[in-house]
């Protein structure tokens, strides 16, 4: 991974800093996280990393096509590597749970949007809000 890494940013005229490839590993490791997420998993390395570098690191990050943001709450964006499936979330209301779940289950969806609309949407950044199973039995009377 780190060469890669290091190409990929060197062809878009950054380079490989420490605090750059410790913000990666966290958002790899971590799956979905926030960026003070990333922050608390990152100082475990090195105490030197302040919110703004993480900040910063991930937007060149999401640039260069190696994570994606999600809004799974009102809070702050959630990132994830992009080195897993192509995905999208439902997040329980009730819960909070999140569920990633694969492209194709929004097929149809994206199937109609092209045909209808010419549109191709980017399914990595869609949040469906909504209640799980779990909590709508528990609802029932």
């Amino acid at each position: 991974m780190t060469d890669d890494l290091r190409r990929r940013l060197a062809g878009s005229g950054y380079r490989l800093t420490p605090q750059r490839e410790l913000v990666l590993r966290a958002v790899e490791s971590l799956g979905h996280a926030t960026p003070d997420e990333v922050l608390a998993e990152v100082r475990q390395h090195s105490s030197a990393v302040n919110v703004s570098t993480v900040y910063r690191n991930l937007e060149v990050l999401e640039e260069l096509g190696l994570v994606r943001h999600a809004h799974l709450s009102d809070r702050a964006p959630t990132y994830h590597s992009v080195t897993d499936h192509e995905h999208f979330h439902l997040v329980c209301r009730s819960c909070r749970r999140v569920v990633s779940v694969g492209a194709e289950a929004a097929s149809v969806l994206t199937g109609r949007l092209a045909d209808e609309h010419g549109f191709t949407a980017d399914i990595g950044h869609l949040t469906v809000f909504g209640t799980c199973a779990e909590c709508a039995r528990e609802e029932q009377p």
